[in-house]
């Protein structure tokens, strides 16, 4: 039999009718999906259901951001196909899973349900959310046995090429089924986080896992039984070769990329399809990009029904809102600079609910909402009106922390649509982002993970960055809807193929 099935692990994946996803992970894991459908390979995404999704966001009178389960879109029955029930044990107790089936072609995701014991359903119900640190350890073993079960019994282990694990958290699955000895693990996180610690009596008692160590850190077991390791970025192979010093030789990098037919615009697509990109001239750009601005001017009259767009630039900081991301370099400027009144700003994404620090930052980016006009807080920013805002914005803002992005895709999917970028030096960004040519580079590229939370020259760095990100900002306002604007959005398209995530494919499973 030909061992022609390549199977994904991740926590999250991003679907377009299913909350399943929290960020970036989730949307990479998404677009990759679509593009393994659309080459027709055999490519099968396994994850857990989340019934309640991550998580949404209401206000009280004070603008406090009170958290709620998602509630999801679409009846679930309606877009998966149920599969026969299976069991796995875990804390010696039988517990019940059932896969459900999302079909594009030849290729799948699988999301695994955890039915019963009652107790052990509530574990599984909420991505990245839980009640207790057990939650979260044995919400990890869950996935990582129903994936086992479901190779071994369903797929069948010989027909399996490969096996990507994607971040820490999947790691277990080496453990769950030791047989395949072709894991490939990729790390998509330099931050702590990325790189959790779990008990070993308890993978002993799960796994038969051997340790002298009282505690483990899933990732060394992602590089330990895996045969390469991937990291995400040039920038973030370095990193990582640094912090796990002795799995250097296993590590290499495969750049992200985007799903172009997922994330580039109707009318950018059209005049790719009616030109060839060596002929397209800066005002067809200027044009088909004004028409997808038009678009995100109907949906921002939701949030704001007064808001005018269309004789003043677009600016967006739209994604995951926590510190290292510094959410506080956008709200800095739009209350310090005296070039802020002449552009519209979008602001958004959501905090997890035990980040303090995320929280109040999602509090403050209401309260500028309400303070100025211009200012749109984007409190539902999800995976299909991303699309939107992604199009039809006339600036890109990427402020990570230097050294804690991995790489980051949001700066592609401006670019690809024609949208100059304003970036930080981190991550996929110093491979794609042309210094005055497609975008700007600000602030300093820090090729060491610096404790950004703890290490005193975190403000220094921070200043000194701030004074450039609000320079190169300003000077994009400026020179908006003139020749020199014109030609960076022409300069941006052009770098399209070069984030293309069939790049990825290829050099993941088809060199």
């Amino acid at each position: 039999m030909i061992n022609d099935v390549i199977i994904s692990v991740t926590p999250e994946v991003a679907l377009d009718e299913i909350y399943s996803y929290a960020g970036g992970l989730g949307i990479l894991e998404g677009d990759k999906f679509y593009a393994a459908a659309s080459r027709n390979l055999k490519y099968y995404v396994l994850t857990i259901l989340y019934k309640k999704g991550y998580v949404d966001y209401s206000f009280d009178e004070n603008d406090n951001p009170i958290p709620m389960p998602q509630s999801q879109p679409f009846p679930l029955e309606s877009i998966l196909k149920p599969e026969a029930e299976f069991q796995i044990t875990i804390k010696s107790k039988n517990v019940f899973v059932r896969p459900w089936i999302y079909e594009r072609g030849i290729s799948k995701v699988v999301f695994f349900e955890s039915m019963c014991p009652e107790f052990f359903r509530g574990f599984c119900d909420r991505l990245y959310i839980e009640n207790s640190y057990e939650e979260k350890i044995y919400k990890y073993i869950f996935l990582a046995k129903s994936v086992a079960y479901y190779i071994k019994n369903v797929i069948g282990i010989e027909r399996v090429k490969n096996i990507d694990l994607q971040e820490a958290y999947t790691a277990l699955v080496t453990l769950a089924l030791p047989d395949f000895k072709n894991y490939r693990f990729t790390t998509h996180t330099p931050g702590p986080w990325g790189h959790p610690v779990y008990p070993s009596p308890i993978l002993s008692e799960e796994f038969g896992y051997k340790s002298n160590d009282e505690f483990i850190t899933l990732t060394k077991i992602g590089l330990e039984n895996s045969v390469l390791s991937y990291t995400v970025s040039a920038k973030h192979e370095e990193i990582t070769k640094k912090v796990f010093d002795e799995y250097k030789n296993k590590i290499t990098h495969v750049t992200n990329g985007v799903n172009i037919n997922r994330w580039v615009s109707d009318h950018i697509k059209n005049l790719l399809n009616s030109k060839e990109i060596e002929k397209i001239e800066k005002e067809d750009i200027w044009e088909a990009h004004i028409k997808s601005k038009t678009e995100l001017g109907f949906l921002l009259k939701n949030y704001k029904p007064d808001i005018k767009i269309y004789d003043k630039p677009v600016v967006i900081w739209l994604r995951r809102l926590t510190s290292y991301k510094r959410p506080y370099f956008i709200t800095k400027f739009i209350e310090e600079s005296s070039l802020s009144k002449e552009a519209i700003f979008v602001i958004g994404g959501k905090a997890h609910p035990n980040d303090k620090e995320g929280m109040n930052y999602l509090k403050e980016f209401r309260k500028l909402s309400k303070k100025y006009s211009n200012v749109i807080h984007v409190h539902n920013y999800d995976a299909l009106n991303a699309k939107t805002f992604i199009s039809g914005s006339d600036i890109q803002t990427f402020t990570p922390f230097s050294g804690w992005e991995a790489c980051g895709t949001s700066y592609m999917k401006s670019l690809a649509n024609g949208v100059p970028v304003v970036g930080a030096k981190d991550g996929g960004a110093l491979e794609v982002i042309k210094h005055g040519e497609n975008g700007w580079l600000f602030g300093q590229d820090i090729r060491d993970l610096i404790n950004f939370y703890t290490d005193p020259t975190a403000k220094e760095i921070d200043e000194k960055d701030f004074e450039e990100f609000s320079n190169y900002l300003e000077n994009a306002i400026k020179i908006y809807g003139k020749e020199e604007y014109k030609q960076m959005e022409l300069n941006a398209l052009k770098t399209y193929k070069l984030v293309d995530i069939n790049n990825v494919l290829n050099k993941l499973y088809l060199e």
